[in-house]
């Protein structure tokens, strides 16, 4: 009997060179098996984006999350440092926080265990015959969080270099943009019935969007002008220049600083394994991607202003209604991804050849064999 071993098949997918390349294998898609490495090796060792950090602007603002199945909290604490834990009670083990929300203290739905905003235990009820119990040693795990640029970049991993370190080549590329500065108008949570990957390679490769986004933005893409530049060992790129047909996607009138195609380029940055940004002198969006089995992914849909236009009288106007086109080039990304994954189950699915405008999808696998065992 042919039994797949998923793994295999795409390091052998990715010892091809880029110019012969073809897509992933089916496989990588659609088994659970793989999926389950993913999570052991891919997001399980990976810093993940849990957000804006400007979205937890008070002590005791927080937003929950899950990581290869663990449950993780992230808040703002009483110092006003960011700060993530686990989620689950140190008693018998029920989830604390759900969602988003504020609150003065964590308190336990199941037995009322309450613990101070930095995870240390404050109250157990009726515990005190116990005599194994100690109050002081029943604390949250922590779990390492960072802020980065702006983003809340979480990690299961004690020992994995910070972002600072494995993404430091992108000063170079849009350091004259502070993503930090930018602060975030919306944030939202999707689910498409979908492989994560497929959503992240629809993000990084713009092939697609003449025909996917006919309805919308398509009409303005010119292949033949466009180019993927080779990525880094922690993120791949490419960039676009706009015209003035959408005034926050270039310069702000007043901003002097930019100058040149520098006031009308937007760039699209996808950070390993699963943040998703689109960076403009005015406004940033971004997808933060989890995978919910094979064919599902959990999606935080975010975005925001830079300062400049923030401090505009007009830029809730002009934001309304870049709103409203991101949400309908989302729509058309989800049918288009939706699409692929219900063609992935075919008997007929096959891998075609890559366009040299695909090149990101292909570091992206290479990037994800490097991370798998064997």
């Amino acid at each position: 009997m042919n039994v797949h071993d998923p793994a295999a098949e795409l390091r052998a997918n990715v010892a091809t060179p880029f110019e012969a390349a073809q897509a992933m294998p089916v496989s990588v898609y659609t088994s659970k098996d793989f999926l389950d490495l993913e999570q052991q090796h891919v997001f399980g060792a990976s810093w993940l984006c849990a957000g804006r950090a400007e979205s937890l602007k008070e002590s005791g603002d927080y937003m929950t999350m899950e990581i290869a199945g663990e449950p993780i909290m992230v808040l703002r604490d009483r110092a006003g440092d960011l700060r993530a834990m686990s989620n689950v009670c140190r008693h018998r083990m029920s989830t604390l926080l759900e969602g988003r929300g504020h609150v003065r203290s964590i308190v336990c739905p199941y037995h009322a265990w309450t613990y101070n905003l930095d995870g240390a235990l404050r109250g157990a009820p009726a515990m005190d015959l116990n005599q194994s119990f100690c109050k002081e040693a029943t604390g949250l795990p922590q779990v390492r969080c960072v802020n980065w640029k702006g983003w809340i970049m979480v990690t299961l991993d004690p020992d994995l270099p910070e972002p600072a370190e494995t993404l430091k080549e992108m000063d170079d590329l849009v350091g004259y943009l502070p993503m930090e500065n930018y602060v975030e108008t919306f944030r939202e949570e999707h689910r498409w019935d979908t492989n994560w990957k497929i959503l992240a390679e629809n993000f990084m490769e713009s092939y697609h969007l003449p025909v996917c986004h006919g309805g919308t933005i398509g009409g303005a893409v010119d292949l033949r002008r466009m180019t993927c530049p080779q990525g880094f060992s922690g993120f791949n790129f490419h960039h676009i220049l706009k015209d003035d047909s959408i005034a926050l996607s270039i310069a702000h009138r007043d901003n002097t600083a930019l100058q040149g195609e520098d006031r009308y380029r937007t760039w699209l940055l996808a950070i390993y394994p699963s943040l998703m940004i689109t960076l403009t002198p005015g406004y940033f969006w971004y997808l933060s991607l989890m995978p919910d089995g094979p064919g599902g992914v959990k999606i935080l849909y975010g975005g925001g202003l830079s300062p400049d236009f923030i401090a505009d009288a007009d830029a809730e106007q002009h934001f309304t209604a870049l709103k409203g086109l991101l949400d309908d080039v989302n729509d058309e990304d989800r049918g288009c991804t939706e699409r692929v994954w219900k063609g992935m189950q075919s008997r007929h699915a096959v891998p075609g050849a890559l366009s040299h405008l695909e090149r990101p999808n292909y570091e992206f696998a290479t990037w994800i064999a490097s991370r798998l065992p064997g």
